[in-house]
């Protein structure tokens, strides 16, 4: 490892120690290593317009964050929360399943943990908290909680990013995130059951039968969009980038002409939101391009290889290794930049391995998840005390029943690979 690297490691900590913004910090760091090095100074911004510009792929994440704005906006999501109540509300625990259920509709949309959070996370925790079975803190925890599901069941923002630094294709790392993110769903709803039973909380009245069909239509153009995503793309007629053009403007078309409920006004709040949301994102991917060439360049991943592969370490022992690293990252770093700059030093190790890098992309992105509602640095907490005004420590009291639930979906997807494949085998995958 070469003195300049080491100043750029020195610099990313301690710019990120300070507060720093991950993007900035990572900025600061690539051109102290060309200082260092005596390399020519433009080489970062060559490297940042080159990835950006090469990275047709990214123009997807932009465009899911619109997608998700404009249903927030509209009247879509209280569409789907009533619908989610008429199925599972009658249910033991039944907000809790509400909560969750809507969680695994809205992933189906936006691809964004944050999203899903920031949207219907006060709505339905208001809703849990006004039936005075739920605490302020146990609403909050479950929203948070089920959250964690929105970029692992297609479409996903952070698989987009993971098929960036790995070269595979966001279809099937689509594909393999969908029984994951229903196996999450279970493990929490389990949970939320358990709970529930434990505490005695009444089961709610269930919604009449002749009021379903109603729900059910006013619900069903919402519901389509996850449809019409997947059969775009595996039916050949779009590619990722051009399905998420297709969500958004999906959703304005519902959000304006059939619900109409998005004015010019809201609909330019939701542009600016979004443009702002989408900046922050691409400084963060292209810096941290930026940082993975001068990695490349010192030849690290190439390095863990050969090491890893000396000690004759076996891809289990690996992957459950890496599964312990990413959730201590997950404590102090955000989703994005362990998804971004760490596991593409560890990438060429799995493949070196033999271990499907599908499987590994989709094992990572749930412990990044995880790691989102993990203290102290856990992003979802703080959207979810931003939103409700909840005390943090009442969420992170509540929260951990259902991270050790995740926990345990998380060693299911680690030891059966079968969990994450299954479905993109059958689409033809032949990893």
């Amino acid at each position: 490892m070469s003195l300049a690297f080491i100043v750029c490691l020195v610099a990313v900590f301690a710019l990120a120690a300070i507060g720093t913004p991950i993007g900035y910090s990572l900025l600061v760091a690539a051109t102290l290593y060309l200082a260092v090095d005596g390399a020519d100074l433009a080489l970062a911004a060559e490297q940042l317009i080159q990835s950006i510009y090469d990275g047709y792929t990214l123009l997807a994440v932009p465009l899911f964050i619109i997608a998700a704005n404009i249903m927030n906006a509209g009247t879509v999501s209280e569409r789907l929360l009533t619908f989610c109540v008429a199925v599972v509300g009658r249910f033991r625990g039944g907000m809790g399943h509400v909560n969750i259920l809507s969680s695994l509709i809205f992933s189906g949309m936006s691809g964004s943990a944050v999203a899903d959070a920031a949207g219907i996370g006060k709505i339905i925790t208001e809703m849990m908290v006004k039936t005075g079975h739920y605490s302020r803190g146990y609403a909050a925890a479950v929203t948070a909680a089920s959250a964690t599901i929105g970029p692992i069941i297609p479409p996903s923002i952070p698989m987009v990013m993971y098929a960036l630094i790995s070269n595979q294709s966001i279809g099937y790392l689509f594909l393999a995130g969908i029984l994951p993110g229903l196996l999450m769903g279970f493990m929490l709803m389990s949970m939320n059951y358990v709970i529930s039973w434990h505490r005695d909380i009444p089961v709610e009245a269930p919604t009449p039968l002749r009021d379903a069909p109603g729900i059910t239509i006013r619900a069903f153009p919402a519901l389509m969009m996850p449809v019409i995503l997947l059969s775009g793309i595996y039916g050949g007629a779009t590619t990722p980038t051009e399905a998420a053009a297709i969500a958004a403007l999906y959703a304005l078309m519902l959000a304006t002409g059939l619900y109409r409920t998005l004015r010019l006004r809201e609909f330019y709040r939701v542009v600016v939101d979004s443009a702002r949301q989408a900046a922050t994102v691409g400084i963060v991917i292209g810096c941290a391009l930026i940082f993975n060439y001068i990695v490349a360049t010192e030849r690290i991943p190439q390095m863990l290889s050969t090491y890893m592969a000396d000690l004759d370490i076996s891809p289990l022992m690996f992957l459950l290794a890496m599964n312990l690293l990413i959730l201590g990252l997950g404590c102090l770093l955000d989703a994005t930049t362990i998804i971004l700059v760490v596991l593409p030093l560890f990438i060429p190790t799995a493949n070196v391995l033999g271990i499907d890098l599908i499987h590994f992309g989709v094992v990572m992105v749930v412990n990044a998840m995880i790691g989102l509602i993990t203290p102290p640095y856990g992003m979802l907490l703080f959207v979810i005390n931003a939103v409700t005004g909840i005390p943090l420590r009442d969420i992170i009291v509540n929260v951990l029943p259902f991270l050790f639930a995740l926990l345990l979906a998380l060693v299911a997807l680690t030891v059966f690979p079968d969990i994450s494949l299954m479905i993109p085998r059958y689409f033809g995958y032949h990893g």
